[in-house]
């Protein structure tokens, strides 16, 4: 029975892969594929719990954050997570919907409104940012109330 690291993604995959390349070259050749094998897999059970201790740790955060009754604490995600919901299904789904029913209904409608996904993003990616610097912030104990 081997040990399966395709459910935690493809990066411990090819940190496994990294790791399996050095550990060849440094470890001595008298030991045997089961012995090397063995070290390959403590290395890699080390990584999983080093990711699974970092997405424990964000949820217990995420569920103190919800459980505050400040909606600027608690109420900046789900704003955000609406906001760009909402543009992100329309952008993909309501948009091109509507366009296809006017073309195939030969209806007559001026342009229908469409916006810059790049700036979605930035907004998006930059609140995740100061999101992720703030845990930091709580986590290092610098953070204020």
């Amino acid at each position: 029975m081997g040990f399966d690291i395709a459910p935690y993604g493809q990066a411990i995959a090819e940190v496994g892969g990294l790791l399996n390349g050095i550990l060849k070259r440094v470890l001595p050749e008298k030991m045997s594929e089961a012995e090397r094998a063995g070290v390959e897999t403590a290395i890699t059970l080390e990584l999983l719990k080093a990711e699974n201790a970092g997405i424990i740790g964000q949820l217990a955060i995420n569920a103190e954050e919800a459980k505050s009754s400040h909606l600027f604490v608690s109420g900046w995600r789900p704003f955000i997570g609406w906001v760009c919901g909402s543009a992100l299904a329309y952008h993909f789904l309501f948009q091109p919907s509507l366009a296809f029913f006017i073309t195939w209904y030969k209806w007559q409608a001026p342009p229908l409104p469409t916006f810059d996904m790049g700036t979605l993003t930035t907004i998006l990616l930059g609140m995740l940012g100061l999101g992720a610097a703030r845990t930091f912030e709580k986590i290092k104990g610098v953070a204020s109330k």
